[in-house]
């Protein structure tokens, strides 16, 4: 899902003269960037001609100052059709700032959170590349235009499913690659057809790298999402390997996103782009505008009590639950399987395929509640949560925008609760810190605890 995805502006050219206040943008040497090589040694090729009978005047969207619309960038037709059919009809901040240079072939750096409309950015600039520069010559398989990586299983399958909603109006084809399920299967579909664009973790895409089942040398456009996780999961060396399989920088297109701008992650963008565009969302503002934000100070052992409670109330209608470990959340998804709510669990620990029903199941409606681990809610992107409980507060304050970012998404208000005890309140001050406003703390009512 296409979460907090739109919200515009009025041409194209103007993106950079309307950009919010919380959002800046930078590029050494603007002035000069006409003397800078160009960004892509193949040469231009004529368009696509769409083969839908669909129009533009189909989908008409009114101007609205200070906003894009999506008909002010000339995207191929097939994928305004796409878009269409998603209902979107405005950029939203970050697509408004980024779009203009990335889908001019520029290198692009983000620091965005999920659900600001980053992961529709990158895929719209790659499929827009894709149609309009189609590979008239022979093609091989298992030699991908396009690859994508991500740190999490359920981030992947999300940003496949964005894709291919997408390109449904193409024939583009998108494979996604994740552990935890059939090699054999993956390689067979891989090997069965074209394939366009990669959606991949990067120890899975390293294991077909290693067999050559895979080839990088071909890439054109390659994103790195979620580059401070992948710090923090110690993926950067396999993302390393993978970078030098492609070709070199002069020679594609590369976006990376973060939902920080480390030291770390800024010396890798040194290394990996040129020139880039710098664009940066402040996570305050992502958090606070539509989610209500609740702390109950609680004694530890009153907390199952109290998030039992809360659970069972009318006012929730889909929760996610978060715990710190594996075995927290193990032992709250047994706890809860014996009342009267529906739930399921998502953790590493968690076969994938289960966890692939689980979240399918989620998405139905048919689970009220999911309890997850931080690592595996990276990729929850579903809309109509109402409520994101925190059993345990996040010993990375970064993690607490990403948990609370899990509702509030695509224009609806949500509430965030978080329990803090004795053993975890003391993160507040850090938690505070990084929204840049102070959180009211209460006691929980007496609803709640009895």
């Amino acid at each position: 899902m296409f979460s907090k995805w739109f919200e515009k502006k009025d041409t194209a050219s103007s993106a950079a003269d309307n950009l919010p206040a919380t959002q800046s943008i930078s590029r050494a040497d603007t002035a000069d960037s006409e003397q800078r090589p160009a960004k892509k040694s193949r040469p231009r090729r004529k368009k696509r001609v769409a083969k839908s009978q669909w129009s533009l005047a189909q989908f008409q969207v009114p101007e609205k100052e200070g906003q894009s619309r999506f008909h002010d960038l000339e995207l191929p037709l097939s994928i305004m059709h796409a878009i269409a059919d998603l209902g979107f009809e405005y950029c939203s901040p970050i697509q408004q700032a980024v779009l203009p240079y990335t889908l001019d072939g520029y290198d692009a750096i983000g620091k965005a959170q999920t659900g600001t409309g980053k992961t529709a950015a990158f895929l719209l600039t790659a499929l827009n590349d894709l149609l309009n520069n189609p590979i008239e010559d022979e093609r091989f398989m298992a030699e991908p235009r396009v690859v994508v990586i991500a740190p999490t299983r359920e981030l992947v399958m999300q940003i496949a499913k964005d894709a291919q909603d997408l390109s449904k109006y193409t024939d583009l084809n998108v494979e996604m690659l994740i552990g935890g399920v059939d090699y054999a299967g993956q390689l067979k579909r891989i090997q069965s057809r074209i394939v366009d664009i990669v959606v991949a973790t990067p120890g899975r895409l390293i294991d077909f790298l290693t067999r050559n089942d895979l080839k990088l040398d071909q890439v054109e456009i390659l994103v790195i999402d979620e580059a401070d996780r992948m710090l923090d999961m110690g993926f950067i060396p396999q993302v390393r390997r993978i970078v030098r399989a492609c070709p070199a920088k002069q020679n594609r297109q590369t976006l990376l996103f973060s939902a920080t701008f480390t030291d770390d992650v800024l010396r890798l963008t040194e290394q990996w782009t040129i020139d880039p565009v710098k664009i940066e969302m402040e996570p305050d503002r992502v958090a606070a505008d539509t989610v209500n934000q609740k702390v109950y100070m609680i004694a530890a052992e009153d907390k199952f009590t109290v998030l039992k409670n809360i659970l069972s109330s009318d006012e929730v209608s889909s929760a996610i639950v978060f715990a710190n470990r594996r075995d927290q959340t193990r032992w709250l998804y047994e706890r809860l399987s014996k009342t009267p709510v529906t739930c399921g669990m998502l953790s590493g620990e968690v076969a994938q395929q289960k966890r692939t029903s689980t979240l399918k199941r989620f998405k139905e409606g048919k689970i009220k509640v999911l309890v997850a681990t931080d690592v595996a809610g990276r990729g929850i992107h579903v809309n109509g949560i109402s409520h994101v409980i925190n059993y345990n507060l996040p010993e990375d304050p970064e993690d607490y925008v990403h948990r609370i970012g899990r509702t509030g998404r695509a224009g609806e208000t949500g509430t965030s609760i978080s329990l803090a005890c004795e053993d975890d309140a003391f993160m507040l001050l850090d938690i505070e810190a990084a929204l840049g406003q102070k959180l009211d703390c209460e006691q929980p009512p007496p609803s709640y605890t009895e």
